[in-house]
């Protein structure tokens, strides 16, 4: 299915700079891809995760909250497929700033598939759309079918992109598609996500670097894959026969508790309890507990499967974090 030469597309991706926006950018160049970036004017840009390929990839500067810069980058791009990966996706963040997280992730999807839909309404078009749009689950494992709770405005937003998007491919028979991802972590991930803020301390504590982790709802449980993983079901949703909406997950669910005890035991720290703090601060106003998907369909539609399992997911994030530790540099 990958392109040849004489066929080369061009994909647009928003948050390109992101965790998923690198491994995809990645995934699409091995592929033959032309690939473009809209990212965000900053005044410290944030290029840490795309440095290895930044030469191989055109950057388009515009802003999900802006329209013309949106216009802009469809017409320059002239993409056949467009991934919208860029959002306001930290939960915690989405209760301090609600109205911004649901411009961003919610309008924002909204706004892109409206410049398509003037402008190229060919493309097919993929929204990162997330299991927190489950929230307070009324049934386990979630599937495509599971009505959708959501527990925090980034949760709300995110489900109004989805709605935007079947909206679109129903009413103007665009190629539009969800891709319900469930948590997926990596090395790249953020510091500010609870998975990589348990990799990154168990490996200061592992270096007498620090003494303890704060962390809220340890009996949190979620169902977590490897990013790597998850953009290739991304790219085979784009490049599905018909537009659809697909739960992508590994069907295993594994407590906040468990990812600590297997992050400090591979960090060589015994007794991880002793340790890791419960602090209400990081305790979120409406708690979802359980989130475990079901990506059946997905397996039998795109021939997709997690290839990471959980323990090797852990182990390679906390391996990366000891090498990033001892060499002293800043994490992501």
């Amino acid at each position: 299915m990958s392109p040849t030469l004489a066929e080369t597309r061009n994909a647009l991706i928003t948050g390109l700079t992101g965790q998923d926006g690198s491994y995809l950018a990645e995934l699409l160049l091995k592929k033959g891809y032309r690939v473009f970036g809209l990212v965000r004017r900053l005044s410290t840009p944030n290029m840490g995760r795309i440095e290895h390929i930044q030469h191989a990839v055109e950057l388009i500067e515009g802003d999900l909250t802006d329209s013309s810069s949106l216009v802009h980058a469809v017409r320059e791009s002239k993409p056949h497929e467009v991934y919208n990966l860029a959002a306001q996706s930290f939960v915690g963040t989405s209760w301090k700033q609600p109205i911004l997280t649901c411009d961003v992730s919610g309008t924002g999807a909204v706004r892109i598939l409206e410049s398509l839909h003037q402008l190229s309404p060919d493309s097919r078009f993929y929204q990162a759309s997330t299991s927190e749009m489950f929230g307070h689950v009324e049934e386990e494992p979630q599937n495509e079918s599971t009505p959708f709770h959501p527990r925090s405005p980034y949760g709300f937003a995110k489900v109004m992109a989805y709605h935007a998007v079947v909206n679109y491919r129903e009413s103007y028979g665009m190629f539009a598609a969800n891709g319900i991802l469930f948590n997926h972590e990596s090395p790249r991930r953020g510091i500010e996500f609870v998975t990589r803020k348990i990799s990154h301390t168990a490996a200061r504590i592992a270096l007498k670097q620090a003494k303890e982790l704060r962390l809220g709802n340890l009996d949190a449980v979620r169902d977590w894959g490897f990013a790597g993983d998850y953009v290739e079901a991304m790219w085979r949703v784009l490049n599905h026969k018909s537009p659809s909406d697909f739960v992508v997950a590994t069907g295993k669910s594994h407590s906040v508790a468990e990812f600590c005890k297997v992050a400090f035991e591979h960090a060589g720290v015994d007794n991880w309890r002793k340790y890791v703090k419960v602090d209400p601060k990081f305790v979120r106003p409406a708690e979802v507990h359980n989130l475990r998907g079901d990506a059946s369909r997905a397996r039998k539609e795109l021939g997709w499967r997690p290839k990471v399992p959980f323990e090797k997911l852990v182990a390679m994030m906390v391996d990366s974090d000891l090498k990033l530790v001892k060499s002293g540099a800043r994490a992501a």
